[in-house]
């Protein structure tokens, strides 16, 4: 008995194109274009329901896709054929609320754009190569929050734009003097 596992977290707009992606079954989908055919394929068979209230689960192509759409987002987590989907659920709703703290409640296109490294901070926070790290949005919040603010930490700790921010500033400083 394994894990639970992701495949992948998808966050679409209202036309399918890409907002922000993560992949952790690269077997699946080794190619950027059978990426791209893969998220086309899931947002036409889903964008014709209603999973604006609560969360929607189908099957599709020997995956588990669990999904959500607020405003022009559609959010989406998909797992293997045999996962639990209410774990998959659990994810999606996860990441769903902790965009929702985020972005302080403008949870649109534009805002997400505007937010994208918290965005992608929270994929980071949720899982990690497909394993499931957290699933309270609250904790994911308010460690991306963390993230976002603490130049101070170790550059081990720190995100790849924050450490360049912190080795430009540490650079003006030595300048400067």
């Amino acid at each position: 008995e394994s894990c639970p596992s992701i495949k992948n977290i998808l966050l679409l707009d209202s036309e399918g194109k890409r907002v922000a992606v993560k992949y952790y079954s690269e077997e699946d989908w080794p190619t950027n274009a059978a990426k791209e055919s893969f998220e086309k394929a899931v947002f036409t068979k889903t964008q014709k329901t209603n999973a604006r209230t609560e969360a929607e689960i189908a099957m599709f192509e020997g995956t588990i896709v669990v999904y959500k759409f607020v405003q022009d987002l559609h959010f989406f987590v998909t797992g293997g054929e045999n996962e639990n989907e209410l774990i998959l659920a659990t994810v999606l709703q996860g990441f769903f609320d902790a965009v929702g703290i985020l972005l302080r409640g403008n949870v649109d296109k534009k805002e997400a754009l505007e937010n994208l490294d918290l965005i992608l901070l929270c994929l980071d926070e949720i899982v990690d190569g497909g394993i499931i790290l957290e699933t309270d949005s609250n904790v994911i919040a308010s460690k991306v929050a963390s993230h976002s603010i603490d130049a101070g930490a170790p550059l081990s700790e720190q995100t790849i734009s924050q450490a360049l921010a912190t080795a430009r500033e540490h650079l003006a400083r030595q300048l400067l003097k």
